[in-house]
């Protein structure tokens, strides 16, 4: 199953001539594209596909629904953690 898994950027830098960061989820990081969400920032909560950023959240519905995705095991399947 694919989901879209929030995530934290830690960092933020251009690669290839992409918009690239580093984001955390819980203790997992892992390289992710920001170029379908330029206005994602250091600090900025993502939802994650594919290895893509596909849109910027709050910071309480990040959490939500990572409880969430807890809750049903999901994430670690996801993140193989």
């Amino acid at each position: 199953m694919c989901l879209g898994i929030p995530g934290k950027v830690i960092e933020v830098y251009e690669q290839h001539g992409q918009r690239m960061s580093k984001v955390d989820f819980g203790g997992v990081r892992r390289e992710v594209c920001l170029d379908l969400t330029p206005e994602a920032e250091v600090g900025s909560w993502v939802i994650i596909h594919v290895g893509f950023a596909i849109s910027v959240i709050d910071e309480d519905e990040a959490q939500e629904t990572l409880a969430l995705l807890r809750e049903i095991g999901a994430l670690q399947e996801e993140l193989g953690v």
